[in-house]
């Protein structure tokens, strides 16, 4: 988990986007499966639930959430509130980048000032996940404003992530600051074709989390399972199951 500080949001927010970001590699050890929406994935297949079908079941907002959050600490107000369905839970908000976990190349304390070597779940072999292979959001620790464990969500719970015309799926993987909302591992940021830089990189706004509850995978590092379990979930929260 990481505490996320208003210089590196500033740094953020000065970033460009990379428009037509490469797509990450397999991740390695017990991970198993291919990169969630690949080069190859078939965007236009009649099974594949797009940016807009999802984006339509989420126009409405009934909040269950006691208050609304922060995107970052340094923000004057708290506006995202956190939201339910029958069946998933959802936010609205910008993309911060979680490098914490395995120290990798790209994630490290070089690369990352604020970088853990943990993550609040692990992978199935006990150890931290590794958030430049697996792509993973971050939700709020438990608190009087939203508890995501009420909710029917726990680590591995799967996770529609959706930014401009892109859809991406994945598992939660780690908590953060109780009062903040907004943030993705440096994997599923670079899926999504969001700078991954932990630094630098992120989105200020437009985009949108939709948790499946009771959706758990294991183990929770399989992108393959993540991908198969969401792409099916999806299809039902749009009603074409």
């Amino acid at each position: 988990m990481r505490t996320r500080m208003l210089a590196l949001t500033s740094a953020a927010c000065g970033a460009a986007l990379l428009g037509a970001a490469a797509l990450p590699a397999s991740a390695s050890g017990s991970s198993s499966g291919s990169v969630s929406g690949s080069a190859q994935e078939p965007e236009t297949d009649a099974g594949v639930v797009t940016a807009a079908e999802l984006l339509a079941e989420v126009r409405a907002c009934s909040r269950i959430s006691k208050g609304r959050y922060r995107t970052d600490s340094g923000s004057a107000k708290a506006t995202v509130p956190v939201c339910g369905t029958r069946d998933a839970v959802f936010w609205k908000a910008d993309m911060d980048i979680d490098c914490d976990g395995r120290k990798t190349r790209a994630c490290n304390r070089k690369t990352d000032p604020y970088f853990l070597p943990e993550t609040a779940f692990q992978s199935s072999r006990g150890e931290p996940l590794d958030s430049a292979a697996l792509p993973h959001v971050v939700v709020p620790g438990p608190s009087k404003v939203w508890d995501y464990r009420k909710s029917g969500l726990t680590g591995g719970s799967v996770v529609a992530v959706v930014y401009r015309d892109r859809v991406r799926y994945g598992v939660i993987g780690d908590t953060g600051p109780t009062g903040i909302i907004g943030e993705a591992s440096y994997a599923m940021a670079k899926a999504l074709g969001i700078d991954p830089d932990p630094s630098t990189g992120g989105a200020e706004s437009g985009v949108t989390y939709i948790a499946f509850k009771n959706s758990r995978i294991s183990p929770i590092e399989s992108r393959a399972r993540a991908q198969s379990r969401g792409a099916a979930l999806a299809r039902e929260f749009v009603g074409r199951s």
